[in-house]
């Protein structure tokens, strides 16, 4: 494939060095600057690159998105109908309880238990603006300032961002494909581990793919109480493409030590909903309920009632998704098999992540490469962490169509 020439992009603020990075800012005659925290953390990556696409789609460039992990498809007709039913009702449009409504609480405890077998009573479940808000809420209960935070590499950048803004300190700890992109628990030994308060794993695994386990699920809890660290286990793929979900509060005594989110963004295809949920003992939840009282006020009542009926979902609705995930698979691998990419068929989740040809050493400089000279996005894997460099990922979230067509382009791209 050639690498093409791409010329300086001016991004309205001035000419930036590189066409993802923003331009910076004139600060004002004011004087006033943003707390050190606001000036140590980059813009999240999808804010800014995302902005890029749009203006190139304004300028009649039509990027196809293979990037961004959100599902294209409807929630379940009795999503939809309940929210569209309630919506209507007088009573539901005032202030709803912080703890969200009793139906919805129990809704997420029956479905622990039936997905899950997991048993979890509502008073060990709180419901959440998206489990993205939990990172904050949970890293806001627990963290003081100066604690440690183990935080892998690569994840999902708000564990590490949220870190910072809570003046918390990053430890990360590497995930590599040699080790399966599993934990290396030897290596974590041997870490100063004594100002260590919260663990953040992800299992199935963004961006890898990698699979949860139960022996990986039983190392991390006694981890977590060998260290008296809380293990923050973050589950929203578990139902793509995974014939075996798995929640970590199914090992025993997981409860005395871990928190798990869980979220219907990607599973339901409710992400723009931001509709999460965590689980844990009573204690930890209650006072997860004291940084979240202080910060939101509820969530609408007719969204809770509808995330009722999304919990009962059947299971030939998930079914027909995973065939849906499945078929623009084989598109996905067909791209990375393209571009040289090489990959594990085993991967489960929204996600098809690999790694790169050899000689081709930035995954940013790659994946432009490809969205300049033929319109179609793709993630670098760098953007998860320094593990990731060399890796990028594509998302299973664009319909075949569109996946056949950035195929095309793509291949128009290396035949060039």
């Amino acid at each position: 494939m050639k690498e093409k020439e791409h010329g300086t992009r001016n991004t309205g603020g001035g000419a930036a060095k590189y066409p993802c990075e923003p331009a910076t800012p004139p600060s004002g005659d004011s004087g006033i600057q943003p707390a050190e925290h606001i000036q140590n953390i980059s813009e999240y990556y999808f804010s800014v690159k995302l902005a890029e696409v749009a203006r190139m789609n304004a300028e009649g460039k039509n990027v196809i998105s293979l990037g961004v992990g959100a599902p294209d498809k409807m929630p379940s007709p009795e999503t939809i109908e309940t929210l569209r039913e309630t919506v209507l009702r007088p009573d539901v449009h005032a202030y709803q309880p912080y703890t969200g409504i009793p139906e919805l609480r129990k809704a997420y405890a029956d479905w622990y238990k039936r997905i899950y077998k997991v048993d979890l009573t509502p008073d060990e479940t709180l419901p959440l603006i998206g489990s993205k808000e939990g990172i904050l809420h949970i890293s806001m209960t627990f963290l003081n300032f100066g604690d440690s935070v183990l935080v892998p590499n690569p994840g999902y950048p708000t564990y590490k961002s949220v870190s910072e803004l809570l003046r918390a300190n990053v430890i990360e700890y590497n995930l590599l494909e040699e080790n399966g992109w599993l934990p290396d628990f030897e290596a974590l030994e041997k870490q100063d581990l004594s100002r260590v308060k919260l663990m953040w794993v992800n299992y199935p695994n963004m961006p890898t793919g990698t699979n949860a386990s139960k022996e990986l699920f039983q190392k991390l809890v006694a981890f977590g109480k060998k260290h008296r660290i809380v293990i923050c286990h973050d589950n929203p793929y578990s139902f793509i493409l995974n014939n075996n979900p798995m929640s970590i509060l199914s090992v025993e005594g997981a409860k005395d030590t871990c928190i798990e989110l869980n979220s219907l963004s990607k599973s339901h295809n409710m992400s723009g909903w931001r509709m999460g949920m965590l689980a844990s003992n009573p204690q930890f939840v209650k006072w997860v309920l004291k940084a979240k009282s202080n910060i939101d006020s509820g969530q609408f009542k007719p969204m809770q009632l509808a995330t009722v009926a999304a919990l009962s979902n059947s299971d030939e609705w998930h079914a027909q998704m995973n065939r849906v995930y499945a078929e623009r698979r084989v598109w996905a691998e067909k791209i990375m098999d393209l571009l040289g990419c090489r990959y594990n068929k085993s991967q489960v989740g929204l996600f098809v992540w690999g790694k790169m040809p050899e000689g081709k050493t930035s995954s940013k400089d790659f994946i432009d490469n490809i969205l300049y000279n033929a319109r179609v996005f793709i993630t670098p894997g760098v953007i998860f962490g320094s593990n990731g460099e060399g890796y990028i990922r594509i998302s299973l979230g664009s319909d075949v169509e569109k996946m056949q067509e950035g195929y095309e382009r793509i291949r128009s791209l290396v035949n060039s």
